[in-house]
């Protein structure tokens, strides 16, 4: 690249771009530093004792999540895609709502249906007569958080790969079924390796969430990465071997991300005809109908219905002594917190992808890269880097103050903004990704005959490339509002003093043993996210058509 060039791209949008990118890399970098500091004992007795327990449950739980996420999205994509069947429209889009049952909120409450005083057993006892062995019905376990994450991540890849098998043409699963393929040698031989890369994408965010996680396996009291980073850090107030431990997971990340980018490999399927149409889905005949309805039924029903009919009825249990004006406070917190920074990295994903949009390079490709980094760090991670951040900046603006006599300073910890900031950083690969798939399907022309018509960037930018891509913004808003709605680990430890949001209330409820107390905000933040993922669901349809 010439000095030109260079010169071209240092302006506004590159500085803001930078800028952004900083914020996103300073905690990664503090714990990578922390990473290859020296060792304490603390550190050593981990290493030595508690890691490879770790590891090995860590490891355990994505693949086990992993492998059985992938059969069943995979399978209901395709059922819905390729076939008719009874209400198939309606489940083309229900089987995307156990998304708005954060898996901590599933926890408990399959906990509370399967355990000794559970609907389950307490009518096995009271009508049949039937008392049974508790190991039966034992979900708090290792093999259960397994289940519960399955149950609650499986729509990740549902809707990739249905996406993807939507817009794929049909001509190659029409000439299968003319060379004599059955159904199943058409999913095993032809789907499968056509769909791979939106399988592999959704397996991937699976594996983050589970990796993300704190809720479930802090509830059901299985070590992993998670639990031992926040354990290290107020059990044994060592922030040094949390950091450790957060490192580690950040290479363990590393790894799991370089593995998908090795077996998605190089292949790519594109089409030999520009006439492209979409699957027809095909009528089923006789038991075939009722199997996969039953099937698509049952998997509803586990993964939403059940968990929200009990919620439901807690909710009715308890409902005059939660439902008080703090109750409203939390409400308020929650959608105020989440509306800011939701503003806040649409903002930033508006100004870094339209930058690399306009002067695509090599060091644009870094940043699109770089932007997305923050996902792929479990909120253990963040936290912790970010707390760690936090208290050099206090200590290095309090130092300043005595510098200067001054009596009052603001302190950044004891605010909302180190919350926000995390928030940022974990949830702006969200809505970059949305905004960028719409810059790229409206492309550059009609940007550059505005440009042509006198317009400067900054004009051009808020009168036609927002317009334009209108439908991305609202999706992008609507996926990061949701997450930030739910997020747990993040919000948790990094929430001011006297701060609460429905997510930690609910978690805080459960702790105490509380679960019927938690299902008033459980069951708001299960409506409000399924509300719009019902939106989301819409906007997207109305896009792809």
């Amino acid at each position: 690249m010439n000095w030109h060039a260079v010169k071209r791209q240092l302006n506004g949008w590159a500085i803001l771009s930078f800028l952004a990118i900083l914020l996103i890399v300073l905690p990664g970098v503090v714990v990578l530093v922390e990473l290859f500091a020296p060792v304490n004992e603390n550190w050593q007795h981990i290493q030595e004792y508690l890691l490879p327990r770790y590891v090995r449950n860590t490891l355990f739980i994505m693949l086990a999540t992993g492998l059985l996420t992938t059969v069943i999205g995979t399978s209901l994509a395709w059922f819905v895609t390729v076939y008719d069947f009874p209400f198939r429209r309606f489940f083309k889009w229900a089987l995307i709502l156990p998304l708005a049952i954060p898996p901590y909120i599933g926890a408990y409450t399959y906990h509370g249906i399967l355990n000794y005083t559970g609907v389950i057993q307490t009518t096995l006892r009271n009508q049949f007569g039937i008392t049974v062995d508790q190991s039966y019905f034992n979900i708090m376990s290792i093999q259960g958080t397994v289940f519960i994450f399955t149950l609650f991540l499986y729509p990740y890849i549902y809707t990739i790969t249905r996406a993807f098998l939507h817009n794929q043409s049909s001509s190659m699963i029409e000439n299968a079924r003319i060379l004599g393929r059955g159904s199943w040698d058409i999913f095993f031989t032809v789907v499968i390796p056509i769909s791979r890369v939106a399988i592999i994408g959704g397996v991937s965010l699976v594996l983050m969430e589970v990796l993300n996680d704190y809720g479930v396996v802090k509830y059901f009291g299985i070590q992993t990465f998670s639990t031992a980073i926040f354990s290290t850090w107020f059990g044994m107030k060592d922030t040094s071997s949390a950091l450790k431990l957060a490192g580690t997971l950040m290479i363990l990340v590393i790894a799991i991300l370089t593995m998908e980018r090795l077996v998605r490999g190089r292949k790519q399927f594109s089409y030999a005809s520009t006439k492209v149409k979409p699957l027809k889905p095909r009528p089923l005949q006789g038991w075939h109908r009722y199997a996969v309805f039953a099937y698509v039924s049952i998997v509803f029903a586990i993964a939403f219905v059940i968990p929200f009919t009990q919620l439901t009825a807690w909710t009715f249990l308890t409902f005059d002594t939660v439902f008080t004006e703090e109750f409203w406070q939390l409400v308020w917190n929650t959608v105020r917190v989440a509306f800011i920074a939701t503003v806040i990295i649409l903002l930033f994903a508006l100004i870094i992808a339209n930058y690399t949009r306009l002067f695509p390079s090599n060091m644009t490709r870094v940043i699109s890269k770089v932007t997305t980094l923050g996902y792929s760090i479990p909120g253990a991670a963040i936290a912790i880097a970010v707390i760690t951040l936090f208290l050099w900046l206090d200590d290095k603006v309090l130092d300043m103050a005595k510098a200067l006599d001054l009596s009052q300073t603001f302190v950044f910890r004891t605010t909302l903004i180190m919350l926000i900031f995390a928030y940022v950083i974990r949830f702006l690969a969200i809505g970059y990704n949305s905004i960028e798939s719409g810059f790229e399907k409206v492309g550059k022309s009609f940007t550059e005959a505005s440009r042509m018509l006198g317009w400067n960037t900054v004009q051009t930018f808020f009168r036609v490339d927002i317009p334009m891509i209108k439908g991305a913004i609202m999706s992008a808003f609507i996926l990061v509002f949701i997450d930030i709605m739910k997020e747990l680990p993040l919000t948790l430890f990094l929430q001011p003093f006297n701060f609460s949001t429905l997510a930690t209330q609910a978690f805080k409820y459960v702790s105490d043993e509380k679960i019927h107390e938690a299902a008033l905000a459980s069951i708001v933040i299960v409506l409000m996210s399924g509300l719009l993922i019902f939106v989301s669901h819409k906007v997207l349809d109305k896009e792809a058509d």
